[in-house]
């Protein structure tokens, strides 16, 4: 698969992870305290500004059937989610969110998905 490909895949992943994991979302959206800059708005940005393109030609992109239906259930949920809810202090012990997350963790199954850990030299 081309370099680029991959590389929208792995964003698209990476931004999954992130919806996957509460506590990343209370550390980093909700509480700021980083090393990570990142919020609720920008990650629903990333994910559909480059994950419906992909899911739209999703053969190209190496992704197989089952995983194209994992991500696009995924994706829908995801959207009726994040277009009636803005705040993560809101929303994040609902059980509707709890959902979302747990949808999430299943894509990253589907792939194997394992996010990279990167070291400072």
């Amino acid at each position: 698969m081309e370099t680029h490909r991959k590389q929208v895949l792995e964003s698209v992943l990476e931004t999954i992870h992130c919806i996957s994991d509460r506590d990343y979302q209370k550390r980093i959206w909700i509480q700021g305290k980083g090393p990570e800059v990142d919020d609720f708005d920008e990650t629903c940005c990333n994910f559909f500004d480059i994950g419906d393109p992909m899911l739209s030609d999703y053969k190209n992109f190496g992704i197989t059937e089952n995983q194209y239906q994992v991500l696009k259930r995924f994706r829908d949920q995801f959207r009726g989610f994040s277009d009636k809810n803005d705040w993560p202090e809101e929303f994040i012990d609902t059980p509707e969110w709890e959902k979302v997350t747990e949808m999430a963790k299943e894509v990253l199954q589907a792939f194997d998905y394992k996010k990279k850990s990167y070291k400072k030299p």
